[in-house]
């Protein structure tokens, strides 16, 4: 258990006096290209608290983007870490094994979706674990296209800001992207022209019928998908959009890639959201929230497909690095004694009840949507579906002025996001919906 109280405290306004002298360094020293969700300087974390360098104790609504799923320095990770540094740092993997590696991957291939043969690799980041996944897909099926979705996020390297839908800021500039990669209409009930009915009925079939005459479905490598879209706008599609890809995808051939980057980890309620249809991918890619805060992906699959690359077809040298395995150990451990799976489905009782009653009051929101602990609200000009990304500067910044960190998203730049730590105290969770609530209010 965390040694910070876990109540919201404000002594200064935010930012604070040392914050406001740190950031002053911070815009000296680090490129401005990267962004800042926050003006604050955090000191320390835990639970669902984060302490600024001021002495603020601010509400954590994002979990470093659904990273610390298991809190900030869950003590299960903490210890793990400590041994492990004292052991050793690294090796390499493939150069000198080692335990921690292997264990990852048994409890990969034990929890992802599927009793088939299963094999893992480990890697650095959820954007890598992409690039491999496409890899194996391609080298496994020798065909080349990859099918995405609008509105998907994969990463920004090459490759996957190739995959990814949103121009800005993930790909502004930063072409050519590589080839071969081919996006499809996603299954978006709020946007669906025709409504969210039509979309159910029609997404499908179109998807399919635009696969099959402009690529050819045996020229398709990989079907690559988020189960709910992250960056997009945390976009649930209809029943039985995942599980008709699949069932195509298995019919002609084509490796069924789940990015659950985002989803995995007990996020939805589930340890990972494709089981909520019963879908079982042939390959997952996976990172956050595995490892307690520290930079570790995988991608596991059918073990003839994982298999099906000669050796040294795959690696890197920090992936899988051991301090990194240790903290993934910790955190799944804590995700299983603690039932965080279940957690994480009472945390998303509270939170969808209490965005359904703001949308009831504001009609600016027009949807309440999301899974367990991966919920959004999407903004809209009163009266119809246009985006209305405008409120959103003022309701940030009134929940960072109260003490509460929310995270946006969304194609249009119109979606809050909530991703609490799924061991938040329940107190906590309602404080800041309260007060995300207001925000609301205060926009209108």
């Amino acid at each position: 258990m965390t040694s910070i109280p876990q109540v919201r405290a404000l002594v200064t306004d935010i930012p604070g006096p040392r914050s406001q002298e740190i950031l002053k360094r911070k815009s000296e020293a680090v490129s401005s290209a990267l962004g800042m969700a926050i003006p604050i300087i955090v000191e320390r974390a835990g639970g669902g608290i984060l302490v600024d360098v001021d002495g603020n104790s601010i509400i954590d609504m994002g979990s470093g983007i659904a990273v610390v799923s298991v809190g900030n320095s869950a003590d299960r990770v903490v210890a793990n870490v400590k041994a492990q540094v004292e052991a050793f740092t690294h090796t390499c993997f493939m150069v000198a094994p080692y335990l921690g590696y292997i264990e990852v991957c048994e409890a990969l291939n034990r929890l992802t979706p599927g009793t088939h043969k299963k094999k893992s690799i480990l890697l650095n980041s959820g954007a890598e674990a992409l690039e491999n996944a496409v890899k194996i897909a391609r080298h496994y099926t020798k065909r080349q296209a990859i099918v995405v979705f609008e509105h998907g996020y994969h990463g920004r390297t090459n490759l996957t800001m190739g995959m990814t839908a949103k121009n800005m800021p993930y790909k502004e500039g930063f072409g050519p992207f590589a080839p071969e990669v081919y996006r499809m209409p996603m299954a978006y009930p709020f946007r669906w022209e025709g409504g969210a009915q039509e979309c159910e009925k029609e997404a499908l079939e179109l998807v399919i019928h635009k696969m099959e005459k402009e690529l050819g479905a045996k020229n398709i490598a990989a079907i690559v998908i988020e189960p709910i879209q992250g960056e997009g706008g945390f976009i649930v599609p209809p029943k039985g959009f995942l599980p008709g890809l699949s069932k195509f995808a298995t019919e002609n051939g084509i490796v069924f890639i789940a990015d659950e980057v985002q989803t995995g980890f007990a996020r939805t309620g589930q340890m990972f959201a494709s089981e909520d249809e019963g879908v079982v991918p042939d390959l997952i890619a996976t990172a956050k929230g595995i490892a307690g805060g520290l930079p570790l992906a995988g991608v596991t699959g059918r073990a003839e497909i994982m298999d099906s690359i000669h050796s040294g077809g795959l690696g890197g040298t920090y992936g899988g690095s051991p301090v990194a395995c240790a903290a993934a150990l910790g955190a799944i451990a804590t995700i299983e004694e603690e039932n965080l799976c279940a957690r994480a489905k009472e945390i998303g009782a509270i939170i969808s009840t209490a965005l359904n009653a703001m949308k009831d009051k504001y009609p600016i929101i027009g949807e309440v949507r999301g899974r367990g602990a991966m919920q959004a609200l999407e903004f809209v000009i009163p009266g119809g579906i246009e985006p209305n990304p405008a409120v959103l500067t003022g309701i940030v910044k009134f929940c960072q002025n109260e003490g509460v960190l929310i995270l946006t998203a969304g194609t249009y730049g119109n979606v809050i996001r909530l991703l609490p730590p799924l061991v938040m105290p329940e107190n906590l969770l309602r404080e800041a919906l309260e007060i995300l609530d207001r925000a609301i209010a205060s926009a209108i």
